[in-house]
């Protein structure tokens, strides 16, 4: 959904050749790295969720199965409305939809059907507040973010954020069937986390933004502006990030992980502040290493407690 926006590059192209052409476009605009980091964060949400322990395989299947396709869903319904600024831009002007090879009625139906169709039966097999976060993550993305903020304001990240941080949320609620202190712990981490992230690539892509009319910060406010604002986004993030430890989710191996991870990507801002370049692809990178990391300690170290 949203918040979690990942750069072409990251990932090897995935399995659509070896798909029909219809098929094949389709999953391209199911936007599958964005499902891939989704159904990441959910898992370290049930992890932490069930105290450190694997949940029996059904609550897996259950939760993940429906997730994968309602994200796939938002990001259908997201290229539906968005097809018309999407031909404007040059980083996503080959999508099928801004190319037109596919009627936007078929998808935007597709898409409504992979949203409510696995809702049901999530809340059956799983529980009711699973099923109404995730509905509540992809109202955030298609209609908050997408419909109402994308083109209206340079907040729209910070809107679309919120769908954005609920995946782990969603994951904890699977195994416990609440919101607990520790889901907003890590909803609070991936937040602040997207917003340096995403800034850092709008940065790069901020000529195609003004193109198409998004204001985005680079856009709206400027370079400066943003690169000030990614440093102090950093800065927040260092803070954020320690809240594992100080509420007692994870021990010292995740503290000094989010100290010295924390500190390096403060210092990496600062020089880009400093710096008299337009964009830092390093440090957006960096930032996904940043998430990644912390991740991997917070499981491992969750684990010793």
């Amino acid at each position: 959904m949203r918040a979690l926006r990942v750069h072409p590059s990251i990932f090897h192209k995935p399995l659509a050749t070896h798909m029909p052409a219809t098929v094949k476009q389709l999953y391209v605009l199911s936007k599958p790295r964005i499902i891939s980091l989704t159904l990441v964060a959910a898992c370290a949400g049930i992890y932490v969720g069930s105290q450190g322990a694997l949940p029996q395989w059904p609550v897996l299947l259950w939760t993940l199965s429906p997730l994968a396709l309602i994200t796939a869903g938002a990001c259908m319904l997201n290229n539906v409305y968005d097809r018309d600024i999407d031909r404007l831009m040059t980083r996503t002007r080959e999508r099928p939809l801004a190319r037109g090879d596919l009627a936007p009625r078929r998808v935007l139906v597709v898409g409504l059907l992979l949203i409510l169709l696995p809702l049901p039966p999530m809340a059956m097999k799983v529980n009711i507040t699973t099923a109404a976060l995730t509905a509540a993550a992809a109202f955030g993305y298609v209609v908050i973010y997408t419909m109402l903020a994308k083109r209206r304001t340079p907040w729209a990240n910070q809107l679309g954020g919120i769908a954005g941080a609920l995946p782990p949320v969603i994951g904890v609620a699977a195994v416990s069937n609440a919101i607990t202190p520790d889901a907003l712990v890590l909803f609070a981490l991936m937040a602040v986390w997207q917003q340096p992230h995403a800034l850092t690539l709008a940065l790069k892509y901020r000529a195609d933004y003004a193109r198409a009319g998004v204001p985005v910060v680079p856009v709206a406010k400027g370079v400066a502006t943003t690169k000030r604002r990614i440093f102090i986004y950093s800065i927040v993030l260092l803070a954020v990030s320690l809240l594992p430890y100080v509420t007692g989710m994870a021990g010292a191996v995740y503290l000094l992980t989010a100290t010295v991870l924390g500190l390096l990507f403060s210092a990496r801002a600062a020089r880009f502040l400093l710096s008299r370049r337009d964009c830092d692809m390093k440090l957006f990178f960096f930032s996904l290493l940043h998430l990644v990391a912390l991740c991997i300690a917070l499981v491992l170290d969750f684990a010793r407690i």
